[in-house]
């Protein structure tokens, strides 16, 4: 049997798709005999599996003798737009949160966009791992009007009311304050947001978003951070679901939503393509979520058309499909031989890299400070040559274009060269 210890803090902070991806993920593979799970033991184990990128699951991560594994829910460029910290500190932690990854022995990512992403921060590609989120139909599925009626009354929504549902913490990539004014442009639609501050005032836009929340438009309720065991009364309660993010990687409340059988709206981002098949609505400005939304409000045979494609998405994310993923993954891994570990420095405002613990009283920090260095100079030295080399190689099939058009010879193009 092997051991699993998932180390996570994900659910001290509510209201935030991490604690609900981590949840779902650790219920899951616990259906599975071949594994045993432990959450946050002290104990060592075949495999660590970090969840969140806390200080010490880091030092966990890097002194396992098993193999480590790290979840991948946010990129450390989708740090701009959720958290505000001063300058140097955000700095150290993006830098700190590459460093996490770097160490880990495998990466797993809930999206493949964010595959090629990730070794653009010196990831090899090879330890990274696509896996979706799940969410169980156990607890979201569709309820029964009567169920529906009741959490409407309960909030206050008349039950004839077209109801439109945003989910997600307040923050400003979460596209807060454009559901706001396609709320001021639909006043005979009913607007309800579910989430709040999580992260408290150190959110990006918290003065401004803290005032529309406590004035929002008539038709608009902010009715805060809902206790994800009645979620499921909140999406049946809806009659669809609008997500005006502007970054994600994979948002829980899309799968929760469909369970549901609700449309899905949804700001036309590329990270969305690969994993919802496009069956979705999509618009790329405020204008076209108040055509759609009307549109859904209005058009019966529309509606009916998104709510199958929902359907379709829920059922592609099958508990049997994405459990074999994980096993497949778990088995694999634990058969290799481990890594050498990186550990970091004591100084993190260095962050750098020792194949030891680094020692505060030895001369080598500034050789590790200058070798550091010549690493970075070296890699942007040779991402500047690729690049240089692919804008020759663009330059080339250029001209055996124009060529083509001039002779009308029949060459092959093996790339779309417009795009």
């Amino acid at each position: 049997m092997i051991t699993i210890n998932m180390l996570s803090t994900a659910d001290n902070v509510p209201g935030q798709g991490v604690g609900s991806a981590y949840e779902e993920q650790v219920a899951l593979v616990k259906k599975c005999k071949k594994f045993k799970v432990r959450i946050n033991d002290p104990r060592d184990a075949d495999i660590i599996h970090c969840h969140t990128v806390d200080l010490w699951n880091y030092f966990r991560m890097v002194n396992t003798k098993g193999t480590s594994v790290c979840y991948v829910h946010f990129l450390p460029d989708t740090l701009d737009g959720s958290i505000v910290l001063p300058g140097v500190a955000f700095s150290v932690f993006k830098e700190y949160v590459t460093i996490f990854y770097n160490s880990a022995d495998h990466l797993v990512v809930v999206n493949p966009t964010f595959i090629e992403k990730l070794t653009e921060f010196g990831i090899d590609r090879d330890k990274i791992t696509y896996i979706p989120n799940y969410v169980s139909k156990d607890t979201f599925y569709e309820e029964p009007k009567e169920k529906i009626l009741k959490t409407r009354n309960e909030y206050g929504i008349k039950e004839d009311a077209f109801v439109v549902l945003g989910v997600g913490q307040v923050q400003t990539r979460k596209g807060v304050l454009d559901f706001i004014d396609v709320a001021k442009r639909n006043k005979d639609v009913t607007f309800v947001w579910c989430g709040g501050f999580s992260f408290g005032k150190i959110t990006d836009g918290y003065d401004e978003l803290k005032e529309v929340c406590e004035n929002p438009p008539e038709n608009v309720k902010f009715v805060g951070i809902i206790d994800r065991s009645k979620m499921n009364d909140m999406y049946n309660m809806a009659d669809m679901l609008f997500m005006p993010s502007y970054n994600e990687l994979f948002p829980m409340s899309i799968l929760e939503a469909v369970n549901s059988h609700k449309p899905i709206l949804l700001r036309d981002l590329d990270l969305y393509k690969d994993i919802l098949f496009g069956k979705y609505l999509k618009g790329n400005n405020n204008d076209d979520f108040s055509f759609y939304i009307n549109k859904l409000k209005t058009d019966k045979k529309l509606y009916k058309h998104c709510q199958e494609d929902s359907q379709a998405i829920s059922e592609f994310y099958s508990k049997e499909h994405v459990l074999n993923m994980w096993i497949d993954f778990y088995t694999s891994i634990v058969k290799e031989k481990p890594k050498k570990k990186t550990v970091l420095t004591t100084n993190i405002t260095d962050l750098i890299y020792t194949d030891t613990i680094f020692d505060p009283e030895s001369n080598a920090q500034k050789k590790l400070i200058d070798a550091k260095r010549k690493r970075r100079k070296k890699r942007a030295a040779e991402i500047k040559k690729r690049h240089k080399k692919l804008a020759a190689e663009t330059k080339k099939l250029k001209k055996l274009r124009e060529k083509k058009k001039k002779d009308n010879d029949k060459l092959f193009y093996p790339f779309n060269i417009d795009k």
